[in-house]
């Protein structure tokens, strides 16, 4: 099982000052945040593109870019993946408020980051928990 499927965190989110409802603090894992279930780690995810969004990165490749940056990923790969898989075009802005686009962009990413498909009911579930306590 990946690490990111261990620590209930499909996006692997790295440890930060930020704190996420869901977050189990602390976490054992030295490098990536640990949620209490998956559907509270991918909300996370949905929050932080949300965050994202709000400073200017718009698109899938601005997106993925600040999220998997060059020196440490193939970030054009990933961008060329979750574009693909989410059918979704990399330079055209995203709503981060349309699940139509967000679920299907959450998933995909989390394909990308444990190398599996992501369980649809738990995206789903951290969609209505991101609507629900939206930042």
């Amino acid at each position: 099982m990946s690490r990111g499927l261990q620590n209930r965190n499909p996006g692997n989110i790295r440890k930060s000052n930020t704190t996420y409802l869901g977050e189990v603090r602390p976490s054992r894992d030295k490098a990536f945040k640990q949620f209490r279930t998956m559907a509270w780690g991918y909300r996370a995810m949905f929050v932080l593109l949300h965050t994202y969004d709000r400073y200017g990165y718009r698109t899938l490749r601005q997106m993925i870019t600040r999220y998997a940056p060059p020196v440490e990923n193939r970030t054009e790969n990933y961008i060329d993946c979750v574009s693909r898989w989410a059918d979704v075009f990399a330079d055209t802005p995203l709503d981060t408020l349309d699940p139509a686009v967000m679920i299907p962009v959450v998933a995909a990413m989390s394909r990308m980051e444990n190398g599996v498909a992501a369980v649809d009911a738990d995206v789903r579930e951290g969609w209505r928990l991101f609507m629900k306590h939206r930042p």
